[in-house]
């Protein structure tokens, strides 16, 4: 089953289940923001969430404090128990994770393997929620590959989990289209409502058994590996178009960056442009109101920027600001 979504807004699906699902005894396993929609809307549909599952607090920013999972602090606030086991592959996690006696477990996000005597634990298996078009863009980061590839259409597929690596049969999927201003947060803050709407509206028919998995076709599978802080230095000799979309896939993390004058910096927003005039690549001249960069095929147009130590500035206000910055040529 597919769903298209065009409307520029997300909005939930409707289930017809509530009060059919208040005996179903589930664990929710996730941890950043995307995953804090599907198990709110879990809760507001009636389902039983014995505990959540999410990883384990870690030093984050320059002072190291503890940064907790986004999952955690809605888990937290809702009264909801929370487990954050370092690994599911320890005999004393899983003994812990049996005796909750889950008859599912629903993965969205949640950063730990679940190994084969976790997925064999709950009665009606493990389901994942995977935001991408599966066999398309398996791996840890879909939602920047489908922006990095230019497809056209974004989505979230509703799968059983196997030892694989995404590649259980799909329950459902539903895609939206990409718009060109997407970036990987805002495709993301749209999958999430997406996928819980989608989650409801498919649960409650694999428990009653009318929903028949479909094997995915491993032939048409794509992978995209990990991405890395260093990913996002940018390359102005690659097409206006590819560095494009690496600066919309790499928001907001690890962003896209260069060095003008010694300095780091960010390009927090931009697009391919026009232009006649010729010269090396990484070569910043004048567009419009603001500036553009040369690149081996065409132009960038940089709508909004942020140098290091300072904050972030439209294209045009850092172009007035600097008035070494036309003419130069920007390291690749």
């Amino acid at each position: 089953m597919l769903v298209n979504i065009r409307a520029g807004r997300a909005r939930l699906f409707i289930s017809i289940s509530k009060g059919y699902n208040s005996h179903v005894r589930l664990v929710f396993m996730g941890s950043p923001e995307f995953a804090v929609a599907p198990l709110r809307q879990l809760l507001q549909e009636g389902y039983e969430v014995a505990a959540v599952y999410t990883k384990a607090d870690k030093p984050a920013g320059r002072g190291q404090a503890l940064g907790i999972p986004a999952v955690k602090k809605e888990a937290v606030e809702l009264g909801l128990r929370v487990v954050q086991p370092r690994s599911l592959k320890a005999a004393e996690a899983q003994a812990e994770l049996a005796s909750i006696q889950p008859e599912v477990i629903i993965v969205c996000a949640y950063g730990l393997i679940l190994p084969k005597a976790v997925l064999d634990l709950p009665r009606y298996g493990c389901i994942n929620i995977h935001p991408s078009l599966l066999p398309r863009h398996r791996g840890a980061s879909p939602v920047a590959s489908t922006i990095l590839s230019g497809d056209a259409w974004g989505g979230t597929s509703i799968m059983l989990m196997d030892e694989g690596l995404d590649t259980g049969p799909v329950l459902t999927r539903a895609q939206v289209l990409i718009r060109e201003d997407d970036t990987t947060g805002s495709l993301m803050s749209k999958l999430s409502v997406i996928s819980a709407g989608l989650l409801i509206d498919v649960l409650p028919q694999w428990i009653k058994g009318e929903v028949e998995p479909q094997p995915q076709d491993g032939a048409r599978a794509t992978y995209f590996k990990p991405l890395t802080r260093e990913a996002g230095e940018i390359d102005w000799s690659l097409p206006a178009i590819d560095i494009w979309q690496r600066v919309r896939a790499f928001q907001p993390w690890p962003g896209t960056y260069t060095r003008f004058q010694g300095k780091l910096l960010k390009i927090l927003a931009a697009r391919p442009c026009a232009t006649e005039i010729g010269g090396a690549r990484g070569t910043v001249l004048v567009f419009g109101r603001g500036f553009a960069v040369l690149t081996g095929v065409g132009a960038l147009e940089i709508l909004k920027v942020q140098i290091e130590g300072k904050q972030a500035v439209s294209g045009e206000e850092f172009a007035r600001g600097q008035r070494n910055l036309i003419g130069a040529v920007l390291p690749f």
